[in-house]
C-alpha cells in the first residue's frame, strides 16, 4: 500500500472507533453495551435499544482492547433480566430466557432496564440465539480476563444452567438439533427456517462447547454429562445430513423415498424432486461444498446461510475437510457470496411465487433484499474469522477491501440490496454499529491472529480435560 492508501485506511478505522464510542450506553454511570444504530439522531423503532446478537463483535473488540468493564457490566445486567421462575401464563417470557435486547428507561430520574423478549418486536418473535450469544461471550470473557472466579459466581451458574435447561429439557422431539420457530435468529421476519435451521445449530454447538468449560469447575455434573452426550450427536448429525457436496448430491438424487426402519438412506424422506439440481449441480464447485440451511422432514433446504456456514467453521462443528470445502466455494462463488459488499446472508433469494409463500410477501423481504439475499457488512468479521482458522488468510483480505473502500462514504449501512450488493439497502438504516463493529473485528483478526481463540473451538474431544479451573 501507498502512503496514502495507508493514512486513508488509518482514517477510516479512527472513524469507525469514534462511532463505536459513540454508540456506548451508560446505566447509572456505567458502560453497559452499545445501542444498534451509533447515530443518537435517529430516532427508528429500537434503534436505541442494546441488542444481545449485536453486541457481539463490540463486546469482543473491548476485550481486544483490555476494556473489559464494558462487557463484564452487560453480562451482570442482562443476567439480571432473565426470568429465574416458571411462568405458565401465555405471553410471558419462560424461565432462563435472555432478553433479544434492552433500553434504559429513566422515570422520576430513576433508572431501570426496560427488556424486550421479543413480546414487544415486529411478528413478535422469540429470540433463541441471545441465549446461546450469551454464554459465548461469557466464556470469551473468561478467556480474555482469565476471571474464572466471575463465571463460577453462583447466579452465572444459575444462568448458564437455566439455559442449558431450557436447550436440552426433556421435549416431543428426539433429533439432537434444537427445534425453534421461524425468525428465531439474525434472521428474525419469515423466511421458511423453522424447524432447524442451520445458524442455530451452530450457535448451540458453539454454547455447549462454551457452558461445558465453565460449567464443569463447578461439581455441575448432571448438566456436564447431558452436554457430553449431546454434542457428538449434535456434531455428527449436522455433518452427515447438513453437508452438502458433489457426492453427496449424487447420492440424494439417487435417494429412495417411503423408507422405513434404521437401515433407511434416506431417514428423512426427501423427495429428490424437490432439489434444484440444474442449478445446484453447476453452482457446487468440484472441491466446494457446504451445510444446508435446514433438515427436516421431507425437508432440505440448500440455501446457502453464510452466518451458519462460518460459524460452523469457527466452533468446528464441521470437520477440517469440511471447513477447506466451505472457503473453496466462497472463493469459486465470489460474485454470488461476496460481490461488491461482503456478504450474502443467504443465496439464492427466494423469488416470484416462493417469495411470496415463504415471506408472506413481505415488502421489506423482496428478493435480493434484507434477509432475503440482501448483503450484510458484519458477515465480515465472521468471514474473517473462519479464513484465519482455515488458513484461508487471502479471502478476508480481499474481502476486507471491498468492504473499506465504500463502508465509510455510504455511511455504515445496515445492509446493502441487488443480487452484487451494489445499492445501499432500500430501508436500511445508517451508522448501524454492528456494521462498524464487523469491519474493525475482522481488522483485528487479521492483524492478530490469537484474538480467534476469543470466539474459536477446536475439535471436540470428551477425554480432554478442557477446564476453565486449569487456568
Amino acid at each position: 500500500m501507498t502512503r496514502e492508501e495507508i493514512s486513508i485506511v488509518n482514517t477510516l478505522e479512527n472513524q469507525a472507533w469514534e462511532l463505536l464510542e459513540r454508540s456506548i450506553v451508560y446505566y447509572k454511570g456505567h458502560p453497559v453495551g452499545t445501542i444498534a444504530v451509533c447515530d443518537k439522531t435517529q430516532s427508528i423503532l429500537n434503534s436505541d435499544h442494546c441488542f444481545i446478537r449485536d453486541f457481539m463483535p463490540s463486546a469482543l473488540l473491548f476485550l481486544i482492547k483490555g476494556r473489559y468493564d464494558i462487557v463484564h457490566n452487560f453480562l451482570e445486567e442482562t443476567l439480571k433480566l432473565q426470568p429465574k421462575k416458571n411462568q405458565f401464563d401465555a405471553y410471558t417470557p419462560r424461565k432462563g430466557l435472555i432478553p433479544a435486547s434492552f433500553k434504559v428507561v429513566s422515570i422520576d430520574g430513576e433508572e431501570s432496564l426496560e427488556a424486550d423478549f421479543g413480546e414487544k418486536a415486529i411478528a413478535r418473535v422469540t429470540p433463541v440465539d441471545s441465549c446461546l450469544w450469551w454464554i459465548i461471550l461469557l466464556h470469551a470473557y473468561v478467556k480474555a480476563t482469565k476471571d474464572v472466579k466471575f463465571a463460577m459466581q453462583p447466579q452465572f451458574q444459575q444462568g448458564i444452567m437455566l439455559i442449558m435447561e431450557i436447550c436440552l429439557a426433556t421435549r416431543f422431539d428426539m433429533n439432537p438439533m434444537l427445534l425453534v420457530p421461524d425468525g428465531a435468529c439474525m434472521i428474525y421476519r419469515r423466511m421458511g427456517i423453522y424447524g432447524y435451521p442451520l445458524e442455530i445449530q451452530s450457535l448451540f454447538y458453539a454454547a455447549l462447547r462454551a457452558a461445558r468449560k465453565l460449567l464443569i469447575c463447578a461439581g455441575n455434573e448432571e448438566i456436564v454429562t447431558a452436554i457430553d452426550n449431546r454434542l457428538p450427536l449434535l456434531r455428527d448429525h449436522i455433518r452427515h445430513h447438513y453437508w452438502i457436496d458433489m457426492k453427496h448430491l449424487n447420492i440424494i438424487y439417487r435417494f429412495k423415498s417411503e423408507e422405513y426402519g434404521q437401515t433407511a438412506v434416506n431417514p428423512f424422506n426427501i423427495y429428490p424432486d424437490s432439489i434444484p439440481y440444474a442449478d445446484l449441480s453447476v453452482w457446487l464447485p468440484k472441491h466446494g461444498g457446504y451445510l444446508a440451511g435446514n433438515v427436516g422432514p421431507s425437508q432440505l433446504d440448500v440455501r446457502f446461510f453464510s452466518l451458519g456456514n462460518l460459524m460452523a467453521i469457527i466452533c468446528s462443528l464441521t470437520n477440517e475437510r469440511q471447513s477447506q470445502a466451505i472457503m473453496n466455494l466462497i472463493e469459486e462463488q465470489w460474485d454470488d457470496l461476496v460481490g461488491e459488499m461482503p456478504m450474502k446472508i443467504c443465496f439464492p433469494a427466494l423469488e416470484n411465487e416462493e417469495y411470496k409463500i415463504f415471506t408472506g410477501c413481505d415488502p421489506k423481504n423482496v428478493p435480493w433484499s434484507y434477509h432475503n439475499g440482501g448483503s450484510w457488512p458484519v458477515l465480515l468479521w465472521f468471514l474473517a474469522a473462519a479464513a484465519q482458522k482455515t488458513g484461508r488468510t487471502n479471502i478476508s483480505e480481499r474481502a476486507i477491501e471491498i468492504a473499506q473502500a465504500r463502508l465509510s462514504q455510504d455511511e455504515w449501512p445496515e445492509y446493502y440490496d441487488s443480487t452484487s450488493g451494489s445499492l445501499i439497502g432500500k430501508e436500511a438504516r445508517r451508522y448501524q454499529t454492528w456494521t462498524v463493529t464487523g469491519f474493525l473485528l475482522a481488522k483485528e483478526l487479521m492483524r492478530n491472529p490469537e484474538y480467534l481463540d476469543l470466539i474459536s473451538f477446536g475439535e471436540f474431544d470428551i477425554e480432554k480435560n478442557d477446564r476453565f479451573c486449569d487456568l
